[in-house]
């Protein structure tokens, strides 16, 4: 970017005197003669499509230098849409992955390019904590840069008009999760006289990544975050009680037709919906209550949510994340060049600095917010939701605080869940094997996965036993699941030493 844009728009920006999209105008006027950067990405989405060319995406052209073609995946068939593009080679320049099995076995193949040792000539993704790298790291290498979220996330959201009107607390072990869900089917929590409602709705995702409704209940009860480690032994959660006992919870669930019969099957939009028009009661999520209470006041007035932290009989207990919701990176295939490279790496750079942090932040002033002095104040908060999260989902973005942005006025709900997200941190339960190496994981990990995740959607339906559930145990064992736990072993042991 030429050097007098950048002082001008970032000080267009700071000041505020860029108050809405018209004030960045058409690319002839906001950016130089030359032609800007052609970018393209592609991301995953929950929610709705944003607007194309709409303000924010203007505002970080104009500020990077790019014309950025964006490709939104709604998240429930990213994973199976990315592995098709990798496969025919036509993958964006820059492409959000997740830290699993099938991307790490493309990374080593040498796919991607290495990004780390580019990274100290780009001053705000070399200021990052070393840590979040570290969790993308395969064999000591990075290939991307971390879409950067906290490491405790996971919090109980639930309708508080309903469990006052039921006199029910927030669930702490398995029988009162199975109360709760009981009484918020069965006991007309809205008052219509119809049984028309879900204690608890669940995805065909349900039970995969670090988001595991499984994981996340079961570590309440004192299970592990996906492996346990007990003087250098590992053993998968699914072998270990508490996760057992949270399936047969969900066994008992869907038997007395508490949850929804379609989980297997319905995707995340579709729950969505179910909660956004007032219709299940509560769940385990990563993200804010305050927007849940948002979309569900315009189909339900007078809906009240809440938030809690996720506990069990011994207190506030809750998996540890990665550190990120994936990270972005540069496939060989479509970026050619070194001299290309560098250019994405500038502009992620880029997107670190104050006036673009504030963009992604919370969009542009006097369109979805103005300036209070001490704060800022959202102006339309559905237009936050349509115009601004998407970026804020996808982009790297530091949070508020981080990024010294200035705070945006917000509801109690909304800063409650913010407190409990900082003292999550405390009470963490982290992946042991999260940056060990097992060559089974990376050949074979996703098939290894599929075989149990198949197995507990199986053992929820009634469609095999207990005495099932332990064959497909042995399968898995057989399978390559007995060798990925020696090479996590290995890879342990020599870490340690």
């Amino acid at each position: 970017m030429k050097p007098h844009l950048a002082v001008l728009l970032s000080l267009l920006f700071v000041s505020g005197t860029l108050s809405g999209c018209s004030r960045f105008g058409s690319a002839s006027e906001s950016r130089p003669a030359d032609d800007p950067f052609y970018l393209s990405i592609g991301t995953s989405l929950v929610g709705e499509f944003p607007p194309q060319n709409n303000a924010v995406e203007q505002a970080i052209e104009a500020y990077t230098d790019t014309n950025l073609q964006i490709q939104w995946i709604p998240l429930a068939a990213y994973d199976e849409k990315v592995k098709l593009m990798i496969a025919s080679g036509e993958l964006p320049k820059l492409i959000k992955l997740s830290y699993s099995s099938t991307y790490i076995a493309t990374l080593k193949a040498g796919q991607f390019w290495e990004l780390g040792p580019l990274l100290k000539d780009y001053p705000q993704l070399s200021a990052f904590d070393k840590q979040y790298y570290e969790n993308i790291s395969v064999d000591g290498k990075i290939y991307g840069i971390p879409v950067f979220r906290d490491l405790g996330r996971a919090t109980i959201q639930y309708r508080k008009d309903w469990f006052d009107r039921l006199g029910l607390d927030v669930p702490v072990t398995l029988e009162d999760w199975y109360q709760v869900v009981k009484a918020l089917t069965l006991q007309d929590p809205d008052g219509n006289g119809k049984q028309d409602t879900y204690g608890l709705v669940l995805e065909k995702r349900y039970n995969q990544d670090v988001s595991s409704l499984l994981t996340r209940i079961s570590v309440t009860q004192g299970g592990p975050t996906k492996w346990k480690v007990d003087n250098g032994r590992f053993t998968p959660e699914f072998m270990k009680e508490p996760f057992y006992e949270t399936l047969k919870l969900f066994r008992r669930l869907y038997q007395e037709n508490l949850i929804n019969t379609d989980f297997a099957v319905v995707d995340t939009i579709e729950t969505s919906k179910i909660y956004d028009s007032g219709r299940a009661g509560i769940q385990i999520s990563g993200g804010n209550a305050q927007t849940w209470q948002d979309k569900l006041s315009k189909s339900v007035p007078g809906a009240i949510v809440d938030v809690a932290p996720l506990a069990g009989p011994a207190g506030i207990r809750l998996p540890g994340e990665s550190g990120n919701a994936g990270f972005l990176a540069i496939p060989k295939d479509t970026v050619k060049t070194l001299e290309e490279v560098q250019r994405i790496l500038e502009f992620l750079d880029k997107l670190l600095e104050l006036p673009v942090q504030t963009v992604i932040a919370k969009g542009l002033e006097n369109r979805h917010w103005k300036d209070m002095g001490d704060y800022t104040e959202i102006l339309d908060r559905t237009l936050d939701l349509k115009e601004v999260k998407p970026y804020r989902d996808m982009l790297l973005f530091l949070g508020e605080q981080k990024a010294s942005v200035k705070p945006n006025l917000q509801p109690e709900l909304f800063r409650k869940n913010q407190r409990i997200g900082k003292e999550n941190n405390a009470y963490i339960v982290a992946n042991p094997a999260l940056n060990l190496n097992s060559e089974t994981f990376a050949e074979r990990g996703k098939e290894l996965e599929v075989m149990i995740t198949d197995a507990e959607t199986k053992f929820i339906m009634g469609k095999i036993d207990e005495a099932g559930w332990k064959a497909e145990l042995e399968k898995w064992k057989q399978a390559g699941g007995e060798r990925m736990i020696r090479e996590y072993e290995e890879s342990y042991s020599k870490l340690n030493k």
